[in-house]
């Protein structure tokens, strides 16, 4: 049983159980309540310009209406899980994406249990942590409805018994619109399918059995974390004993870029969270969670059994892991936060997709064109719109300086708007040498350039050497210039801009375009996690090879049942590695 308890005793709002509603018949939308999503197409021009403004926004607002301390006024709750000898509980993340990713995803871990083969049956958690970025390409209330909450629900519409419990941790795409949606869906203790919700704030503390905790702290774009926030833990903190075991949530996987000497802001939040609530305490962090990258992997640590784990394979498309530094160093030497933790090293141990897989797959990038026709169209008017000055400039070789110069001024804006276009694309992931990236971008540009001059003088070879002046010729030439330049040339742009990611990304610029580019949904998987009588929590990393495609409308099924059932293809759940079995104390 769950108990909440308030700290302080204020008047917290009930928790609302999940009731059965009248299931669909078919898949259309006035059926299931929502309307089912693609995936999400990441370098189509809507969606990189509406992703980006909101971004931009979202960072320069954030610092000056900070939800997380308007939140200070909510009522402040630890959650309680631990009546029983022991637990199962699951979690995943980065799980608001395409539909068949996110439904076969759901289906998962809304079933009463999940045959593994070589294992056996793991019953469904009892808890369900979700790990951040509940929602793509940004938060809104529709786009929760119908990317995530629509979809759990239609996997698990009411349990049998108790419903299970969910909590949700945000991320960037949750704090996109400031986190107002994130806390209208998950802090209202309104049910999301057949899950009940308790938290209240976008963070929580969860009691576990066997003096195991589980904390989920939210820092807002890897800023810092806030008083109300801190103030909260501290509270809760004071229940923690020496031994105590400490899961960690957090919204990015910021150990691998400061253990491996890149950027350490994100990870010196986590390092003061440590020193300032739970080492006090004589309690331990044993296992941090994250998702953000859409890849399992795993980093142990040498000479102890502290894990470090990176599980964002909710939904969202599938990100590399062939890059993944081998060794980190934690915490980093380079930390500003006085008094850290000692220095532990950690061996990455297993990655999903492995890393042969994820080099093969960064090779699909050459599909751009198709995985994204608004690209191709993209490319198709900025070639066209180059191949124009390109042709002004070009006739009137030969001319005086001036009239040469002013027909080249076109030509020469728009390669300057493409080279600082290009730089700021290959830069996009904040790198750890911006010599590199801008020298990636600069190269990038000079080839959409030269493509464009190289189309403008074929153009004007035509015109000249084998089309005979007349009406006739100049219809020619315009038909070549208005159809020719924006499908074949566009189309050859769009596949230089697939070459430049594969290239780029061996050098780790762009590695994560290189992959959302693509829309990969299959890969997919989420841990179960299971606290036994002992106290020794064991992580089963499961794993969906393929997702479901194709589905169909299960209207006599059972209230519990899912509302939908894959059609002609059976999902196959499997173990990524071997259970790992963690001690709750430090040994």
């Amino acid at each position: 049983m769950a108990i909440s308890e308030p700290i302080p005793p204020v008047q917290t709002p009930p928790v609302r159980t999940p009731v059965a509603r009248p299931r669909p018949t078919d898949m259309s939308e006035e059926q299931l309540g929502f309307r089912p999503q693609a995936a999400v197409r990441w370098l189509a021009p809507g969606v990189l310009i509406t992703t980006g403004a909101q971004s931009l926004i979202a960072a320069i607002f954030g610092s000056f209406a900070d939800k997380r301390e308007l939140q200070g006024s909510l009522p402040a709750t630890v959650h309680r899980h631990d009546t029983a000898d022991e637990l199962w509980l699951d979690y995943v993340a980065d799980v608001g994406d395409g539909f068949d990713a996110t439904f076969s995803v759901a289906s998962l871990l809304g079933a009463e249990s999940v045959e593994l083969p070589g294992v056996g049956t793991l019953p469904r958690g009892r808890l369900l942590v979700l790990g951040g970025d509940e929602v793509y390409p940004a938060a809104s209330t529709r786009a929760y409805e119908d990317r995530s909450k629509g979809v759990y629900r239609a996997a698990l519409p009411v349990p049998q018994g108790d419903a299970p419990t969910l909590f949700a941790l945000p991320a960037n795409h949750d704090w996109y619109d400031g986190l107002t949606a994130f806390l209208r869906v998950f802090a209202q203790r309104r049910p999301f399918g057949g899950w009940k919700t308790e938290q209240t704030r976008s963070y929580f503390a969860i009691q576990l059995p066997r003096r195991w905790w589980l904390f989920a702290i939210d820092t807002q774009f890897d800023d810092y974390v806030d008083a109300p926030q801190l103030e909260y833990f501290r509270t809760v903190s004071e229940r923690l004993r020496k031994g105590d075991g400490v899961i960690l949530c957090t919204s990015t996987p910021s150990w691998v870029s400061a253990g491996s000497g890149g950027e350490s802001k994100g990870y010196d939040t986590i390092e003061f969270f440590n020193r300032e609530i739970i080492r006090p305490s004589g309690a331990a962090i044993r296992v941090m969670l994250t998702g953000d990258r859409h890849h399992y992997a795993r980093y142990a640590e040498v000479g102890g059994t502290g894990q470090r784990i990176t599980c964002g394979l909710g939904g969202a498309y599938t990100s590399a892991t062939h890059k993944l530094p081998e060794h980190l160093e934690l915490p980093p030497p380079k930390s500003r936060v006085r008094e850290p933790a000692g220095t532990a090293r950690f061996d990455l141990v297993t990655t999903y997709p492995d890393k042969a897989a994820s080099r093969a797959l960064a090779g699909g990038i050459f599909r751009l064109p198709w995985r994204n026709p608004t690209f191709w169209a993209l490319t198709g008017f900025t070639q066209t719109a180059m191949t124009l000055a390109m042709l002004i400039g070009i006739g009137e070789l030969g001319t005086g300086t001036f009239r040469l110069l002013a027909a080249w001024a076109p030509a020469v804006v728009v390669a300057v708007v493409l080279v600082l276009g290009a730089v700021a694309f290959a830069r996009i992931d904040l790198p750890k040498s911006a010599k590199t990236n801008t020298f990636a971008g600069v190269l990038h540009a000079a080839a959409h350039l030269g493509l464009s001059l190289a189309w403008a003088a074929v153009i004007r070879w035509l015109d000249i050497d084998v089309l005979p002046g007349g009406l006739g010729a100049d219809l020619t030439i315009v038909a070549i210039v208005a159809i020719g330049t924006p499908v074949l040339i566009g189309f050859i742009d769009a596949e230089i801009v697939a070459a430049y990611l594969l290239l780029a990304s061996m050098f780790c610029v762009n590695l994560n375009e290189a992959f959302a580019g693509q829309s990969i949904e299959d890969h997919k998987g989420f841990l179960r996690l299971h606290i036994d009588a002992t106290g020794t929590l064991t992580i089963y990393p499961v794993k969906l090879p393929v997702v479901c495609r194709k589905w169909k409308a299960h209207p006599t099924g059972a209230p519990s049942e899912p509302w939908l059932l894959p059609d002609g293809q059976t999902l196959r759940p499997e173990l990524i590695e071997e259970p790992i079995r963690i001690p709750r104390s430090v040994s």
